[in-house]
Parts: structure tokens; sequence; C-alpha cells
């Protein structure tokens, strides 16, 4: 077999092959015997059919698969011969034999860069360390307090903040529309959850009284049969209920699945779930930014073919979240673009970092990782057998966990600087809200 390789542009190669006649010519004689021994022809017991009979019946496509085959078994040995790691499938382009040459083709396809990481030692990233008080311990029992409000009933009229209970009747032209008439449906009077026109028609009402309000739909309103057109509706109000907050109390902390410690204890889960979150939203601050160093410091010319695969998934990403089902209605390629390069790029350096380290996988990571996934599911035990069953799942774990001990080995060697944050600012919390 002789081979010529010529770089077309960038990490485009096209390899020419030149396979001798002979050995095109013993593999398709040796299928045709091979056939000849099972064949059924009509008029010829089987395995008794003549060679050339065989010949005629079969010749043309038994050498075309011979071909495939040769094509492919060609390429590798050409591959490695060449030492070349290709970034996926070739383009087979035929080419005309020569003189006593049976197989000519050029397969073209893009290889895999070099890729030499630059010193570690010179990147930093910023490491968030919140230290939790008894202030924000305060303020997120507030938060669980707001979660659990209690509502008594009051006679009075309805005001901010209290929950309403209302029987209603929307028309839109005089006619009734789908779920627009609805009975003690309870609204909390300036929570957003249901048209301005009526919480504010709601406020100052009581207990018994009707009014008719006029109300218009958004635009961008969620049923698009009534977006945007206005409606005229009927409230009739059937109780006014005043909002308070609970005691933090015995009670309050059963509620929350705590049956034995008491108020200390609670406060110690509290804080102790506190630190757990500042924890990983740090983990992912710090991973976002050694991602981010690595890929500037390491700036690759990608394969264009894996670039198309990671903007093709990133497209069918999008549609899934929108609930859309057809592949037709992919969005456009543009925005994707970079961000698949990103994901290209970081997937080889990381590679790079895996091979050129000797940094093995951790199966105790990986039965780690596998039962928080199969935790998240409620037949946790069931996920878990399935995933353990298919290659393809376990070695998305696998990946996933070699991915994570690669940025470790990374972060013990870059430059850490811890940076102060509150837990408010670290994990957004937002004390006003439950």
């Amino acid at each position: 077999m002789q081979t010529s390789l010529t770089s077309t542009s960038g990490l485009e190669r096209r390899l020419e092959v030149t396979v001798p006649g002979e050995a095109l010519a013993s593999q398709v004689n040796e299928r045709l015997k091979a056939l000849a021994r099972t064949a059924r022809l009509k008029g010829f017991r089987p395995g008794k059919v003549p060679f050339a009979v065989v010949q005629k019946q079969y010749g043309g496509q038994v050498r075309q698969e011979a071909v495939n085959d040769l094509v492919q078994a060609s390429f590798a040995e050409a591959v490695n011969r060449e030492k070349l790691r290709p970034a996926g499938d070739p383009r087979i382009e035929p080419l005309p034999p020569a003189a006593g040459e049976a197989l000519r083709y050029a397969a073209v396809f893009e290889v895999l860069p070099e890729i030499a990481i630059q010193p570690l030692e010179q990147l930093s990233v910023e490491c968030p360390v919140a230290v939790i008080t008894e202030t924000d311990v305060d303020a997120m029992i507030e938060s669980m307090r707001r979660q659990k409000p209690i509502f008594s009933p009051v006679e009075r009229a309805a005001a901010a903040g209290d929950r309403v209970t209302i029987d209603f009747e929307g028309r839109i032209d005089g006619e009734l529309f789908p779920g627009g008439k609805g009975e003690h449906l309870a609204v909390v009077l300036g929570a957003g959850s249901i048209l301005a026109e009526l919480d504010a028609a709601l406020h100052g009402m009581q207990v018994g009284e009707r009014k008719e309000v006029p109300a218009r739909f958004p635009d961008d309103y969620g049923a698009k049969a009534v977006a945007g057109k206005p409606a005229q509706f009927a409230i009739h109000v059937k109780s006014v209920a005043l909002r308070s907050l609970p005691e933090v109390d015995e009670a309050f902390v059963r509620g929350f699945g705590l049956a034995e410690g008491g108020l200390e204890e609670f406060r110690a889960q509290v804080r102790a779930t506190m630190e757990r979150e500042v924890a990983e939203v740090s983990r992912q601050r710090v991973r976002e930014q050694l991602l981010d160093a690595l890929y500037r410091a390491n700036p690759l010319d990608v394969p264009r073919v894996m670039v198309d695969e990671q903007v093709r998934e990133l497209q069918v990403q999008m549609l899934r979240r929108m609930g859309v089902q057809k592949v037709e209605q992919l969005p456009p390629r543009e925005p994707y673009e970079e961000p698949a390069r990103k994901r290209v790029a970081l997937g080889l350096i990381i590679g790079e970092l895996v091979r050129s380290n000797g940094i093995r996988v951790d199966r105790a990571r990986v039965e780690e990782r596998l039962n928080s996934v199969a935790a998240s599911y409620p037949d946790a035990e069931g996920v878990r057998r399935q995933y353990l069953q298919s290659r393809e799942a376990m070695a998305q774990i696998e990946s996933a966990v070699l991915e994570d001990q690669a940025l470790d080995w990374v972060q013990s060697r870059v430059q850490r600087v811890d940076k102060p944050a509150s837990f408010a600012v670290l994990t957004g919390f937002d004390s006003s809200k439950g």
C-alpha cells in the first residue's frame, strides 16, 4: 500500500491511498469461495454451485463489499502509519486507478491539533470565601417563616398582603373564554399572580361584595388565545384572610422535618445547609474561572467537524427547553458558534491534561456521582441499575468525574486568591423573599 499526505488548510488533511490490485482480487476471490459453499441457486444443490456461476451472479456485489472493507482497513492502517489523529470520519473520494492498480482513493479529514499546555503556575483564580454569621442564620430562618404563612379570616376590607378567595367569570366580546371561569380562587394581593387590574380592584373589597372589572391581557400572556385582548371580569369576594408569620417554636421546627433537638439543633442544621450552599457556589465559581483561564491561555485551532457537532447539540438542547419536537425548527446557529468552539477547545485541553499527567478515573468518585444522579429520581435503585447496564451512560459519568479530577489537579497548581464575600452576595439570597 502506498500513501501520500498533504495539508490542505488549517487542520484539514488529504491522504491519497493506493492499494495493490492483487490485494483486492484476493479479497474478492476469498469471499466468492466462501459464498460458493453456502449459495442456493435454482438448479443446483446447496454448496454445489460452480464458482463461475457464483462469480457471475454475485461478483459485482462482492467486489463492492470488498472495496468498502478494504478502504476502511487501509485508511486505518495509513492513519496509523502517518501518526495522525483524525477528528472525525473522512470524506472518501475515489481516484482513477493507474495501470495495474485496482484501488485508489483520497480521504479528506481534519486532525486533532497539537496541544502544548501553558504553565499552570501563571494562571490565577479568585476563591470566594463567606463566613456564615448569626445574622445570616436569622435572615434565613425569617425567609423560612415566610414560606409557611398563617392566614386568619378577618371581617374588614381587603388590603395588600391579604389572601382573598374569589369566584370570577371573564368574557371577551361578551363570550366566555376557555379558563375564564373559576371558583374559590385564592390570591395574595400584591403578589402579581393575577391581572394587575383585578388585583387593584380587590383592594378595599369586603366579603360578599361583587364588582365588574375591565382588564387587558398582556401581549406576552401565556395563553395565546387571549394575549393582548381586552376582557370584562365579574368578581365575587368569598373570604378575606390576614397573612401572618408563624412563631419559631417546636411546631415550626417539626414542620421542616426536625423531630428532635429543638431550636438549637434547628439553627445548627440551617447553618450547615447554608455552609454546603456556600461551598457549592464557591466550587462552581472557581470551576468557571479555571475553564476560562485554560481557554484563554491555550488558544487552539479546533476541528470544524467537532464544532459543528457541538453547535447541533446546543441547538437541540434549546429546542427541548422550548418544548419543540421538530428538528426542522432548529434556531439559527450563529449564537452557538462561540460556545461550541469553547466546548470543543476545553474538551481537547482537558483531555491533554488527563493524558499527559496520567490522571486515572477515581472509581469511588464514579460511584458517588452515580448515586447522586440516581437519588434525584423516585426509583433511585432502578435508575442506578439502568446506568450500570448502559456502557454509554456510565461513560458519560466517568467522563464528568475525570473532568472534575483534572480541574482539581489544575486548581492545586494555579495561584489562588481568597475573596471575602457575604452569604447573600455569594448565593444571591434575598432575605425579603420566602
